[in-house]
């Protein structure tokens, strides 16, 4: 269920961030490009981004953990882009997906999708009874 939601507020996000014309951001939906297969495109490219961010995106971050410690974090937003940059060329192959265009400008896009999933991510989570005395 966690998976799902995550894949929902990505997709959400990437739609966000394709709205933003100077971000250089693309979805090209499946094939007659209607409404329904803008979803469903933003949907897939959704669950490869959470995809590549859970496999390879724990593999590069607990190999650059010295950089992070170099540089306080901030190889961070390099690390996103890169990992949004090789989703953008995993979707291309397919003759649909993301379309990213230049290296920075998915870091930036990387960026504001963070700062889309960690609002949603606090409005979502579940909240904690607190125990009270009567």
């Amino acid at each position: 269920m966690r998976f799902i939601i995550r894949v929902v507020v990505n997709a959400f996000a990437l739609w966000v961030v394709t709205l933003i014309p100077a971000l250089q951001v693309q979805i090209k939906a499946f094939a007659p490009g209607e409404t329904l297969q803008l979803v469903l495109t933003l949907l897939a490219v959704a669950a490869i981004f959470a995809l590549v961010n859970t496999i390879i995106g724990t593999v590069v971050k607990i190999v650059a953990f010295p950089l992070y410690i170099l540089t306080l974090g901030l190889i961070g937003f390099v690390i996103n882009g890169f990992l949004l940059w090789l989703t953008a060329w995993i979707t291309s192959g397919f003759g649909w997906g993301l379309t990213v265009g230049s290296f920075w400008w998915g870091v930036l896009a990387a960026l504001i999708i963070s700062l889309i999933n960690g609002v949603f991510g606090f409005i979502l989570r579940p909240q904690s009874k607190r125990s009270r005395r009567d």
